[in-house]
């Protein structure tokens, strides 16, 4: 089995901020601690599709940059990262795993994305072009 390398990103709230002017997602539960909370969650949230996205750029990296080598992405969203009202922010960590490879040349790939210790999304798998697997990013 063939370990990526771990791909850490930074989420903060200006990311957020920059995130839904490119979405068009300005949901209050992503910039108003007092909404969030107000609605049941423990803070600000990330935006799903911003976690994923980070999840896909992991991936990306491990293809050596080609985002045409992803013939393939699914996520489920397991719970919410939370963005601390700070400069740090939150921190998401990507791990993957190359399961298995078929005779079509596809790998597929399970994804692990963590915040703070917690599995953040569930069901995380990409399928590549196996050639596009970077040699120097894996660990065996």
């Amino acid at each position: 089995m063939t370990e990526l390398a771990p791909q850490t990103y930074a989420i903060t709230r200006a990311d957020l901020v920059r995130y839904a002017g490119a979405s068009g997602d300005f949901n209050p539960i992503h910039w108003s601690d007092r909404v969030a909370t107000g609605v049941g969650l423990p803070g600000v949230i990330a935006h799903g599709m911003l976690t994923m996205a980070l999840a896909g750029r992991a991936v990306t990296t491990w293809v050596g940059g080609d985002p045409g080598a992803i013939t393939d992405y699914s996520v489920r969203f397991a719970r919410p990262v939370v963005v601390p009202d700070d400069d740090l922010g939150a921190e998401l960590t990507v791990t993957g795993v190359v399961k298995q490879v078929g005779d079509d040349g596809i790998a597929q790939i399970d994804i692990t994305a963590l915040c703070a210790g917690e599995k953040v999304l569930a069901q995380a798998k990409a399928w590549v072009r196996a050639a596009a697997i970077v040699s120097v990013n894996t660990t065996e």
